[in-house]
């Protein structure tokens, strides 16, 4: 009877530690019932109040009662009343059960690319995000972070490049259907797709009931915005209509840049504050460049500064976005440990570049013949994205060495295959930088250190298991920052974006781990 007793109990902790809400109040109330049965029958029976034979029935009618309300409380997935990492604990295979509700649309369109990069579904039902934000599951708009205001841009700026025809007069596609969204475009195409990701979550922002972030929420009047949001696929219409064809005298590319500067300097709500109170993507390097310079006072989403003169862009009024990575996500389960990683330093790409990516050809020729170093010639042809996802993955230092602009995709990369980055780009910007410290999990190397002889190989081989272990559990824990996701999730690459610009607009940066970069990867070589 004891026994039988302290099992209850324990349910009821177990219980009580899931309970999200007084939605579950109910199942408190049948652990605190029985527990209560219990503890009298327990006392009964030891004055031998009643038989034995009517004890047996209330345990079973008892036991039975706590299993159906423990599997009333696990089977209503569709909203979960427990997370999506403890029903999986119960369920093998929870699909089997429940079907999956809110899913991205490159899941639905482009199955087989979503599928490599492990892309989570939003259902999860944590209480705080990784940088303890309230996660509410259904936005409430007046208590959202950051107010935008989007241009209702005819399609020609946006889903039109996708090839998206609505109806008459109809300027979005209809977001609370994912099947429907046209996809974007693979390939390279997809690093510089950060335009696409932030419209549809601001337009996913006025469905009701939608389990997303209540960090941004779109308003339909500008004077109540904290920010106004240009929604131009301007990287689209760089990598898609900047060549000329057949007769065309002028690319599509540069007509709408041409259109968006006459539709926005002929605004009121441009003409009120010199467009500083705008965002506008630019994420590709040459994406925006026939109208950037007229654009200028508006804030910049770029990957880089790298193709821009510090008056039109910098850190003081823009924000830097990740890339969206091309290899596969590797889960923490999966991740392979220092020991189980042969390859000590890896890069694959290209080799021969321009201007700061010459250092590329000069690394090439000092580490290519190192017995555990992999650094050769990749393009994403020929299986080339798994060939680097693979080797990746079995890597413990991965390079990202400045090409013809400060960033690439390849230190994105490395952070979801989890392989320590090394840093080898003086002028690189980093996303989120004011509030995550790279240095962490990143290993930061001057070009001018990183040409010298043995100089690169000796630092990497001086950090030791236990601290490469350290970078390796951290890089576990912030890869989450990179994904890109639809719905977006508390702390993803979307909510962070978002976040990056309530904290421009705020004022509230810090320059901190910029300026001490080299000193903690040499203080932590030296076991300071």
């Amino acid at each position: 009877m004891h026994r039988i007793y302290k099992a209850i109990s324990r349910w009821k902790e177990i219980i009580n530690s899931f309970v999200e809400g007084a939605r579950l109040e109910s199942f408190k109330k049948v652990t605190l019932f029985l527990e209560f049965c219990f503890l009298k029958m327990s006392t009964m029976s030891e004055k031998s109040i009643l038989p034995s034979r009517f004890l047996s029935c209330l345990i079973a009618l008892s036991m039975f009662l706590l299993l159906l309300s423990s599997l009333s409380l696990i089977q209503f997935c569709g909203n979960s009343f427990v997370s999506s990492s403890i029903f999986r604990f119960f369920l093998v295979n929870s699909s089997s059960i429940c079907s999956k509700t809110n899913i991205s649309p490159s899941e639905t369109l482009t199955k087989l690319e979503v599928r490599k990069e492990g892309v989570p579904f939003a259902n999860s039902t944590k209480k705080l995000d990784g940088l303890g934000h309230d996660k509410r599951r259904v936005c409430d708009p007046s208590k959202a972070l950051l107010k935008v205001y989007m241009y209702d841009l005819p399609p020609e700026f946006h889903f039109g490049l996708l090839n998206w025809r609505g109806s008459v007069n109809q300027v979005w596609p209809d977001v609370s259907k994912p099947n429907q969204l046209p996809s974007y475009p693979g390939g390279l195409n997809l690093q510089h797709s950060i335009e696409y990701w932030l419209t549809l979550d601001l337009l996913l922002s006025n469905v009701p009931n939608v389990d997303r972030p209540c960090t941004a929420i779109r308003v339909q009047n500008s004077t109540e915005a904290d920010i106004l949001f240009v929604p131009f696929f301007s990287s689209l219409s760089y990598n898609r209509h900047s060549k000329l064809h057949g007769k065309e005298k002028v690319g599509l590319n540069k007509v709408l840049q041409d259109k968006l500067v006459e539709f926005l300097k002929g605004r009121d709500e441009w003409k009120r504050f010199q467009g500083k109170d705008h965002l506008i993507v630019a994420h590709h390097p040459n994406s925006l460049l026939n109208a950037r310079k007229k654009l200028h006072s508006a804030r910049f989403v770029l990957a880089d500064f790298g193709r821009y003169p510090p008056e039109m862009a910098n850190l003081q009024k823009d924000i830097i976005a990740p890339y969206k990575h091309m290899v596969r996500t590797i889960s923490s389960s999966n991740s392979l440990p220092f020991e189980k990683r042969a390859t000590l330093v890896y890069f694959q790409g290209a080799i021969y570049r321009k201007a700061g990516g010459i250092i590329r050809q000069e690394l090439y020729y000092l580490l290519k013949d190192e017995k555990d170093v992999h650094f050769t010639f990749g393009s994403v042809g020929s299986n080339g994205i798994h060939q680097a996802a693979h080797g990746m993955a079995a890597s413990k230092f991965c390079l990202n060495i400045a090409g013809d602009t400060p960033s690439s995709n390849r230190l994105f990369d490395a952070i979801a295959s989890h392989c320590v980055p090394v840093i080898i780009s003086d002028e690189i910007e980093l996303p989120y930088e004011d509030i995550l410290d790279y240095s962490d999990f990143c290993v930061f190397v001057r070009a001018s250190d990183a040409v010298k002889s043995g100089y690169l190989l000796n630092l990497l081989r001086g950090i030791k298991k236990d601290k490469w272990t350290k970078m390796w559990e951290r890089l576990k824990e912030i890869a989450k920052h990179y994904e890109y996701q639809y719905p977006s999730q508390p702390s993803d690459a979307v909510d962070m974006i978002w976040q990056a610009v309530s904290r421009k607009i705020s004022g509230v940066q810090s320059n901190v781990h910029r300026k001490t970069r080299y000193q903690r990867t040499l203080l932590d070589v030296q076991g300071r």
